[in-house]
Order: structure tokens, then C-alpha cells, then sequence
């Protein structure tokens, strides 16, 4: 059997998959990895372990006599550079985009191109420190430039990964295009900074997603940053308006079919645009939701005195969340928007005491989790005929997340997008009905 292996390597888990030419999965592996840390003791993802758990399942790969691979690519999270030098030997850790940005280089480096506002309305960029991926090649300029003088290529890492298999370095526009810096969205094309800053010369050119790289019998792509990715099938499957919400250690909204440019003030509240591997951009408000439902799940865990993955034995219960409203522990749904929901999840807040369980203080977390979730997406929704609102990841699979965010949109049809079938959620009760049968392209 003729199969495609692709590697999607999420913050939290990593995962590889082998589709036949049905796109049906037909073998998986997954992992968690234990992070280290960098120079300043920030947790950072091992590049090497990684690396060796992915020529490790290729390997494996190669073994299973079922299957003969045919093509390899890359899906990964964004906002991450590896340095290597002319041998192509990695010069520093995988730093991480939560890592604090020093303020007075911050500072420094808006000043000197015309102020935060300007720059991220160019960029469609908002002003994220380490998260905006440019800025941490701007760091590594600054601060270490000895070090800075023995890089080559400053790779994303889905980029890096192709890399290992192909040794040949290149860029790609859904990587460049996420919330990098690098990017002027109003010319489409790199931003002159990174001329100015010498930078330019050190990113590689850039290689189109729709294009692969052959190495022998092998055809194998460049790699796709993971948010972009997720769109590529509904953007082909379906021409009516359309939300993918895909849900991982972050919530991304992507719309699109909302062309309206971006203001500084949806910058301020996390909108931004992502690049389709087409060089079409991509309407997204993030939330940093899975990550947060891990912190709150661990608490939940350690007060309840309860395994840590107890909340994938719980289900939707519209009983528990009628009696928490009951007790004014109301969701709300306005239409004018309080945005400082967005910067924090109000369970944060909860008081654990109150909850006689674990099950119904689940509850209240999704019940939280959700109404930030609104907020977010209706920034992308606000006057734009969205029809439908599909969701895959994590939260796709929580029967609570998928009820309660169909009652929240009781005229947009809803649908949770699992192994490239759907289940349809409408108005707090979720009943079985399968998306056309192309969207198996997924």
C-alpha cells in the first residue's frame, strides 16, 4: 500500500500519521517529549530528541513491510527559528515564544521603525515579543552577535525538519506570513527591516507548499506552519462563508471570507492575519485556551485529588450547567464585546471550594473556556454572513466545548471535524450527521 507519512508536531504532543491514497489514517505514533531548557533556564524544546524521534518513527516507517512511502511532510507550530550554521549545525536552543522579550529592546526596535501602531498594521503583527518570530532573530542580532556572524540560515522550524531529509534550506510564505514581523502584508513582501538589520541575507528562499522537493523515490514537502495547514481542506471543500476554529495549545479562528484590513485596535486584541499557502491571507483571532485548560486541569486534578486526564471521562451534562447559571455563574453572550475576557480565563478566578465535584467544576471551566471563546471569534464573525463553524483538534473531540459553543451560535451550524468525518452540534444537543463526503480529503 502506497503511503503519505506526516509529521504534525504540536507544543504539547507530537504525532506522525501514514494515509493510503484514500486519505484515510492507517498508522500512528505519538509522543510527548520532555522539554530543557536554554541558557537562561527557560523551558525550550529539545531539537535533538526531537530529531531522533522523528528519524527513530522514519525508520520505523521504512520497516513496516504493509507499506511503501511514498511522500513525507511537516506540519509544526509557528513562531520558532533554529540557527544553523554553513555545516548545518544547529548554534542554539529551540528558544521559546513565551520566553519574556527584553522591554528596552523592544522599545528600541519600534522606535526605529515609525512605532509600535504603523509596524504592526504593516506586519499584521501584533506587538508579541519572542511570539512575533523576527523579533527573536532581532535578539540573537543584539545580543550575541559573534554568534549571530556563524549563522547561515535561520530556519522556522517546519522548515528545519524538511531540512533534515533534504539539506536543502528554505523559507515558506505560511510561516513567514504568521505573526513574524517579517512580513508587509500592504506590499507582500518582506518588510526592509530585515535589509537594514542585515538580516535578509541569512532566511533562505522561499519554497511554495504546493511545490515538493524530490529525493529519489521520495517526494517531500517544505513543511506548512500547523494553523495554516488546518485550513487547506475547507478552503477547497467549501465556497459558503466558513469559520475554522482549530483548536490545540492554542484556539485559532481563521476566517476567510472576512477581507476587511486589519485595524490597530483588532491588533491589541490579538486579530492578525495568517498567509495560505496561496499568499492569501487569513483573518485569525488566537486564544491561548489549551494551554490554559492544561493549568486549570492540573489544579482541578491536584484539588480533587483526581489523575490528571479525569476530564476525558467527563461529558456534556445539561443539567450541572443549567444549575451553575442557576447560581449566577452566568455565561453571556452581548453584543458589545468586554474585551478584557480575552486576556484572562475568569476560572482563574473560581474558588474550587465551591464546586461539590470535580465534574461540575469541569463544567465551569468549559463554561468559561467558551465564553472567551466567543468573544474571540466573534471578532471574526462581527458582519460577516458566516454559515457554518467548523472545529478540529483537541476541543473538537470535548463533547462540553462542541455543545456549549453550538448553543452560543444557534443560527450557524456547527460542526466538530474528526478523522475527516463531522458530527453536528446544534443548540446545547450534538446529533450525528456526516460532512459531505470530499472533505475526507482532509
Amino acid at each position: 500500500m502506497n503511503v503519505v507519512a506526516i509529521f504534525d508536531i504540536g507544543k504539547t504532543n507530537k504525532k506522525v500519521f501514514l494515509f493510503d491514497e484514500n486519505y484515510k489514517i492507517v498508522w500512528e505514533k505519538s509522543v510527548n517529549l520532555d522539554e530543557t531548557t536554554d541558557e537562561d533556564g527557560f523551558p525550550c524544546e529539545d531539537i535533538d530528541v526531537l530529531k531522533n524521534w522523528i528519524l527513530d518513527r522514519l525508520s520505523e516507517i521504512k520497516e513496516l513491510t504493509s507499506y511503501v512511502l511514498k511522500a513525507i511532510n511537516f506540519s509544526t507550530y509557528g513562531a520558532s527559528f533554529v540557527y544553523i550554521d554553513e555545516n548545518g549545525k544547529v548554534l542554539t536552543p529551540l528558544y521559546n515564544y513565551l520566553k519574556d522579550y527584553p522591554e528596552e529592546l523592544k522599545k528600541a526596535f519600534y522606535s526605529k521603525y515609525k512605532g509600535e501602531e504603523i509596524f504592526a498594521v504593516k506586519t499584521a503583527s501584533p506587538v508579541l515579543g519572542s511570539l512575533n518570530s523576527g523579533m527573536q532573530i532581532y535578539r540573537l542580532k543584539e545580543e550575541k552577535p559573534e554568534l549571530f556572524e556563524k549563522v547561515k540560515y535561520c530556519l522556522h522550524l517546519p522548515q528545519y525538519l524538511s531540512f533534515l531529509l533534504t539539506n536543502e534550506a528554505f523559507a515558506d510564505i505560511t510561516s513567514i506570513g504568521c505573526h513574524t514581523n517579517l512580513w508587509n502584508f500592504k506590499k507582500m513582501k518582506y518588510h526592509k527591516w530585515l535589509q537594514n538589520e542585515g538580516i535578509s541575507e541569512k532566511i533562505p528562499p522561499l519554497h511554495y507548499g504546493k511545490d515538493v522537493l524530490k529525493k529519489g523515490d521520495l517526494s517531500i514537502g517544505v513543511g506548512l506552519h500547523d494553523s495554516s495547514s488546518a485550513i487547506i481542506p475547507y478552503t477547497i471543500n467549501f465556497t459558503e462563508p466558513f469559520v475554522l476554529l482549530s483548536t490545540g495549545t492554542w484556539s485559532i479562528s481563521l476566517n476567510p471570507f472576512n477581507n476587511k484590513p486589519l485595524t490597530f485596535e483588532e491588533l491589541e486584541k490579538d486579530c492578525l492575519c495568517y498567509m495560505q499557502y496561496t499568499e492569501k491571507p487569513v483573518k485569525a483571532t488566537r486564544l491561548f485556551s489549551g494551554n490554559e485548560h492544561e493549568v486549570q486541569a492540573k489544579r482541578l486534578a491536584a484539588h480533587f485529588n483526581v489523575p490528571f486526564d479525569t476530564f476525558k471521562d467527563v461529558y456534556f451534562d445539561k443539567n450541572i450547567v443549567a444549575n451553575l447559571r442557576a447560581l449566577h455563574f452566568q455565561i453571556l453572550y452581548p453584543k458589545k464585546y468586554d474585551f478584557d475576557i480575552l486576556k484572562e480565563c475568569p476560572f482563574q478566578k473560581r474558588d474550587l471550594s465551591t464546586f461539590k465535584n470535580y465534574e461540575t467544576a469541569y463544567h465551569q471551566l468549559m463554561l468559561d473556556l467558551v465564553e472567551q471563546q466567543v468573544f474571540s471569534t466573534n471578532l471574526l464573525i462581527h458582519n460577516s454572513p458566516v454559515k457554518k463553524i467548523f472545529v478540529d483538534g483537541g476541543f473538537s473531540k470535548n463533547s462540553i466545548f462542541m455543545n456549549l459553543l453550538a448553543e452560543a451560535y444557534p443560527d450557524v451550524e456547527v460542526y466538530a471535524s474528526i478523522d475527516g468525518a463531522g458530527k453536528r452540534f446544534r443548540c446545547g444537543v450534538g446529533h450525528s450527521r456526516k460532512l459531505e463526503s470530499k472533505t475526507n480529503s482532509k
